[in-house]
């Protein structure tokens, strides 16, 4: 089945369940099941066979699912068995936060550009990342084999960075920026807004 084939929402499930295996896998688990999948998520077992039945085969009927085998499995399919090089534009509180966050390198991705249009921050140092100017980005970009990017800039400049991005070759853009972006279709963007999240949680306060 190729990638076309499998519903987006699914594919938004798998890292969910590769989550719940790893978190198994460190208790000292070898075993688990669909059902107990269910109870730790809040989907249900036939939900998450079905979702694991577009890709193949796993675990068998009374058995379970091996955890390292089927977590493997599904690393390889989200492609998160190699590590990911990855771009980060605005380097402002969030990005710092973002550029510290060591959640990023045991899960495949490491942060390994980091560029700011301000003057004052370009050539600071984070870690042992030295912040760039965006009029290196396409070539930095470009010399590095960069895919994926992150832009965590205010939403006025998020589209001009967005293009720059795609220009130079970026094919999935992580966009914390509260704006939706005019992307090519080609190009892969997912928006993470926490004040969205909010206004929906608030719906259901009193």
């Amino acid at each position: 089945m190729g990638q076309g084939d499998v519903p987006d929402i699914v594919v938004g499930r798998l890292p969910i369940y590769l989550r719940a295996l790893k978190r198994l896998q460190a208790d000292g688990h070898e075993i688990t099941s669909s059902h107990e999948l269910s109870r730790r998520l809040g989907i249900s077992s036939a939900q998450i066979r079905k979702d694991l039945s577009h890709f193949g085969e796993f675990g068998k009927q009374g058995t379970g699912y091996h955890i390292s085998a089927l977590s493997n499995a599904l690393e390889g399919i989200l492609h998160v068995d190699r590590e990911w090089h990855v771009a980060l534009v605005g380097v402002g509180d969030l990005g710092r936060a973002l550029a510290h966050y060591g959640g990023f390198v045991d899960r495949g991705f490491r942060i390994s550009l980091l560029f700011d249009s301000d003057p004052a921050k370009i050539g600071q140092k984070i870690g042992d990342l030295t912040i760039r100017s965006l009029d290196d980005l396409a070539q930095s970009i470009t010399e590095n084999g960069i895919k994926m990017a992150m832009i965590a800039t205010p939403a006025g400049a998020a589209q001009e960075v967005a293009n720059h991005l795609v220009a130079a070759g970026v094919r999935s853009i992580l966009s914390y920026a509260p704006i939706v972006l005019s992307i090519p279709d080609e190009v892969h963007v997912q928006y993470i807004d926490p004040v969205i999240h909010l206004q929906k949680m608030a719906f259901y306060l009193d």
